[in-house]
């Protein structure tokens, strides 16, 4: 699995972003400096190299792995967070509905403070709440979108993408990750997985 992880790493530094604004790591510290979590030293060595991929001209292909209760969800946040700050939009997907509602209570408590706007969409989501979440998300009035399989759905289009985060990476296919990162142009991926892989 690493190997393959690093071959992967290493196609898509081939692999050049469109030019995006630079990420303010200050305006990062700044914001988690305010929330009511500490961060762990693992925890701020992942956000610290998440960082320095997103602001790469190479693609971010990366894994955050750890058992469940240290926190991924958080530097996850933060990830989305960060993206914001250049002026992209952020997915987060996980492979059940349980799991993509406690994601978004999380991040709605997370960011209450500040003028995000985070949606969710399921594939049990109302039809006349997707509509309105699909023109959201083409007209970038959204921020940041928590959800299931229906995020990368053939009707659901993104105004700017430019980080996906796959939870629990090893339930989806290699076809359904690939679908919801080409929702954009060079976007950039985590994957987060408190599984360990074996090949």
């Amino acid at each position: 699995f690493s190997l393959k992880t690093q071959m992967i790493r290493n196609e898509n530094k081939a692999l050049c972003k469109d030019p995006k604004q630079r990420i303010d790591i200050e305006k990062v510290k700044e914001f988690y400096g305010r929330i009511k979590y500490s961060l762990t030293s693992d925890q701020e060595k992942a956000l610290s190299e998440i960082l320095k991929d997103m602001n790469s001209t190479s693609l971010m292909y990366r894994l955050l792995q750890g058992d469940v209760g240290t926190g991924k969800t958080l530097v996850a946040a933060l990830a989305l967070y960060a993206n914001t700050l250049r002026n992209d939009q952020g997915a987060l997907m996980a492979p059940t509905d349980t799991l993509a509602r406690q994601h978004f209570l999380t991040l709605i408590d997370l960011f209450k403070d500040t003028d995000l706007k985070i949606a969710l969409l399921v594939g049990s989501t109302p039809k006349k709440e997707r509509t309105q979440i699909l023109k959201g998300l083409i007209n970038h009035e959204i921020d940041i979108i928590v959800g299931t399989h229906a995020l990368f759905s053939e009707d659901v289009n993104y105004s700017s993408l430019g980080l996906a985060i796959i939870d629990e990476q090893h339930r989806f296919g290699v076809n359904q990750r690939d679908a919801l990162k080409n929702k954009g142009r060079a976007v950039d991926v985590m994957y987060m997985s408190a599984t360990p892989i074996h090949y």
